[in-house]
């Protein structure tokens, strides 16, 4: 049972080292972006309090993500391709990672690279585009949306998540559809383009929602609150 007595809540804006206090009739919360002071007793949520946390806090979200959607892309949206493409050259070849390795590498700008590569090119273009563009814009845009004097914390921090998939999804596809353009094969056309880019986003934007929402932001917080426990309880 809860009761509704009015609290002191410092919001973090998940790195700009800008607060705000408010007031608001919520003593107990369990995941979220704040941490806050109440009559019973302060309880301390660890999450993103300063830029260098935010920077690692971002750090491990994109280290994860990028992973998932790699294996997303390869095995789920184009593993079945890349198998029929292989058995072209070696009939007996049944799986994803033996097919890659028979066909060279997956295709990215023009040539043939290996997973690894390809994991570190869209792991810059994912932190990049994270820390400049989907983690202010997104909490800019929760907070557009949601009062954060009266949203129960844990609405709100559900409202960034969902912001920044619909930020970084689309982009992020958008960079793919450049980076995965068939040029070998063709010459750039800007309706291919835009096909390949609204193709990409149709796949990857339920992925994006359900395993950020459910099990990436999830996981994150629990290694970021494992990682910085000690310094935020000093």
């Amino acid at each position: 049972m809860t009761h509704a007595v009015p609290l002191r809540v410092r919001k973090t804006d998940y790195g700009t080292g800008q607060h705000v206090f408010c007031f608001a009739p919520f003593p107990r919360v369990t995941q979220s972006a704040f941490q806050y002071e109440s009559p019973f007793g302060e309880r301390r949520i660890v999450m993103p309090q300063s830029k260098f946390q935010h920077a690692m806090f971002a750090l491990l979200t994109v280290l994860v993500t990028v992973h998932a959607y790699v294996f997303y892309s390869l095995y789920v949206v184009n593993g079945s391709t890349f198998i029929s493409y292989a058995q072209f050259i070696d009939p007996s070849i049944q799986q994803v990672i033996p097919a890659i390795n028979a066909l060279g590498g997956v295709e990215m700008f023009g040539t043939r690279l290996p997973i690894w590569a390809i994991v570190v090119i869209e792991f810059v273009c994912a932190y990049s585009l994270e820390m400049l563009v989907g983690s202010p814009c997104s909490f800019k845009l929760a907070c557009k949306n949601f009062d954060m004097k009266t949203t129960h914390p844990v609405l709100f921090e559900t409202a960034i998540i969902c912001a920044t998939v619909g930020i970084m999804c689309p982009a992020m596809s958008f960079l793919a559809a450049f980076m995965y353009y068939p040029y070998a094969e063709m010459s750039f056309n800007i309706f291919t383009l835009l096909a390949n880019w609204l193709k990409l986003v149709c796949f990857n934007l339920p992925f994006a929602f359900f395993t950020q929402l459910f099990f990436i932001q999830p996981l994150v917080r629990k290694v970021f609150k494992l990682i910085f426990a000690r310094k935020a309880q000093a």
